[in-house]
């Protein structure tokens, strides 16, 4: 039994979209999360590097600055930053972990609310970030086929 008081994990939200933001924002706080907003991937550049956060949600479309732009100046500050992308564009796209840089990548689809709370609870837990698997990597296709 640990005897440390809890730590609240501190979240950053990156949404132009004020609905968006108000929607995450509760869902988070209510799994445990305080969380900061920013309303486009400038400011929440500003927030990232001004303050500690222990994951960052971002949306892909924004003005100025899009959110896998937003991932690559993060990780040149901190290559272990956990980052969640959403996109409403994920398939037509091909937005994935390995060509967008964020730790999970998620859809904007009526199932959005759950798999976000997940991918933030399973981010909060991991250890140390891996750099994504190169597709072109032969180990990540190795299966056992017996």
């Amino acid at each position: 039994m640990k005897n440390s008081p809890e730590v609240i994990p501190h979240v950053l939200l990156v949404d132009d979209n004020c609905d968006g933001l108000l929607v995450r924002r509760s869902l988070l706080e209510e799994i445990g999360c305080t969380v900061s907003v920013a309303h486009n991937g400038e400011e929440g550049l500003q927030l990232f590097r001004s303050s500690n956060f222990d994951v960052v949600v971002t949306d892909y479309r924004m003005p100025r600055m899009n959110g896998v732009e937003m991932i690559a100046l993060i990780r040149q500050t901190n290559p272990n930053a956990r980052i969640v992308l959403l996109s409403g564009f994920v398939e037509p796209l091909g937005l994935t972990e390995e060509n967008t840089g964020a730790d999970s990548v998620i859809a904007k689809s009526a199932n959005e609310p759950g798999h976000l709370m997940r991918a933030v609870k399973r981010l909060l837990n991991a250890g140390k970030r891996k750099p994504p698997v190169s597709q072109k990597d032969p180990k990540r296709f190795r299966a056992s086929a017996r």
